[in-house]
């Protein structure tokens, strides 16, 4: 009996794909004084425990969260931060819990991959060859056996993570958990224990600002002018380090981007909304700042007026 032949996948009918829907760019922030590293690393350290908390209340709320549990959230973190703080907070935090919801999802359906194959091959006479498209049994008794524990293995696996996810429970840690896990190898990582408390502490700062439009600039929180002056909306705790009126802090350095900086100058021109995000790169000892802004969107020209003027 012949092998049998998987039927030929359907191709889709073509279509125009959409364009980007933003636009990221970065540049370092150079020459900064030891005054203005000491404001940065009090500002995320101090976000960063506010958003730890949130999320952990996130976390807690399951799938049982709503409106009204965000708005107590973000009431809670307005009093150790301000109001825009807040809620770029709630927002990073939402979309974070999202993720591992999905990522979740993905990992239960690779477990329930891996336990057709197992038992497929399983019920196969041992020896019995494969074919072009599916593996055949397995060579001895002692590999169909440790196959076999590993069934189960997996089994208890998924059951567990559709337990956690009927219950809305999710495993999320800030800061990434390869770097984590990383803390107890430290020898084979070529690490000391102090480089990685220093990974591990900038992963967990938060230094990011969602834009909005109409306001100055397009960012009332991390403030950055035509002329690359940044500044910095303190959190009320550290008040006291503002260089600047209105609770500010301003940096000593400028940034310049390169890479569509006419177009990020045009946007804090007109007061258009820009997200700005501050990281420090602990391998190479330097800050970065990120600015990104979405495009409008433009429904994609149809396939016949794309080809109209003639294609490759």
């Amino acid at each position: 009996m012949g092998d049998a032949v998987a039927p030929l996948r359907e191709i889709s009918a073509p279509f125009v794909v959409p364009g980007p829907s933003g636009v990221s760019v970065r540049d370092r922030l150079r020459s900064l004084s030891p005054a203005d590293e000491e404001a940065l690393r009090a500002v995320g350290a101090h976000l960063g425990s506010l958003a730890a908390g949130d999320l952990r209340a996130r976390c807690e709320a399951g799938t049982g969260h709503d409106g009204d549990v965000w708005a107590a959230r973000k009431k809670a973190l307005t009093k150790e931060s301000s109001s825009r703080w807040a809620g770029s907070i709630t927002k990073a935090t939402h979309d974070q819990w999202a993720l591992a919801r999905r990522c979740q999802l993905a990992h239960i359906e690779t477990l329930q991959a891996g336990i057709r194959t197992l038992e497929r091959r399983l019920s196969l006479p041992l020896g019995e060859k494969g074919t072009k498209h599916a593996a055949g049994g397995y060579r001895s008794k002692a590999e169909w056996f440790g196959k076999s524990r590993r069934l189960a293995g997996l089994r208890d696996r998924l059951g567990n993570e559709r337990t956690d996810r009927k219950n809305g429970v999710v495993r999320v840690v800030r800061g990434g958990g390869r770097l984590l896990r990383l803390r107890r190898t430290l020898d084979a990582a070529g690490l000391s224990e102090a480089q990685w408390r220093d990974q591990w502490d900038a992963a967990r700062w938060f230094l990011s600002a969602d834009g909005e439009t109409g306001k100055r600039y397009g960012n009332e929180t991390i403030r950055v002018t035509p002329a690359g002056q940044v500044s910095i909306r303190l959190p009320r705790p550290l008040a006291h380090l503002a260089n600047a009126a209105h609770g500010r802090y301003v940096l000593t350095c400028t940034v310049a981007f390169a890479y569509r900086g006419d177009q990020w100058q045009a946007r804090v021109e007109a007061n258009q909304a820009v997200a700005y995000r501050i990281h420090y790169d602990t391998s190479r000892g330097r800050w970065y700042l990120t600015a990104a802004w979405q495009h409008p969107a433009v429904p994609p020209a149809p396939l016949t007026a794309a080809r109209a003027g003639g294609m490759i």
